[in-house]
């Protein structure tokens, strides 16, 4: 039986996951980037992001929620993941880490 851990030690390792995936035009991955709003996990380990893309025709608009529910998801304790995109509010530069923004030239 898999070690018990809690929802707050598993949403840090839901970013993790997160940030090893990175937005196919820019050099940043996308937690740094700002398009993560939240990530929920309940007792059941199931888990929900809601997500938003750089614009609303992103060219990975398809592909990109859908590798970030499979990352998730091949968790060994995560039993589902739904990722929700949204854009309200919209994606700006503000929404990017200091991290992003020095990688990018920004700062």
């Amino acid at each position: 039986m898999a070690k018990e851990i809690n929802t707050q030690e598993l949403g840090e390792k839901i970013v993790e996951v997160l940030k090893s995936i990175y937005d196919p035009e820019i050099p940043v991955d996308i937690y740094e980037l700002g398009l993560i709003y939240d990530v929920f996990v309940n007792a059941e380990y199931e888990v929900k992001i809601l997500m938003t893309l750089t614009t609303p025709n992103c060219p990975v608009a398809e592909s990109l929620p859908k590798e970030v529910e499979d990352k998730v998801k091949s968790m060994d304790i995560v039993k589902d993941c739904e990722v929700e995109i949204t854009f309200d509010p919209p994606w700006t530069h503000d929404l990017m880490s200091e991290e992003a923004k020095l990688e990018l030239g920004m700062l």
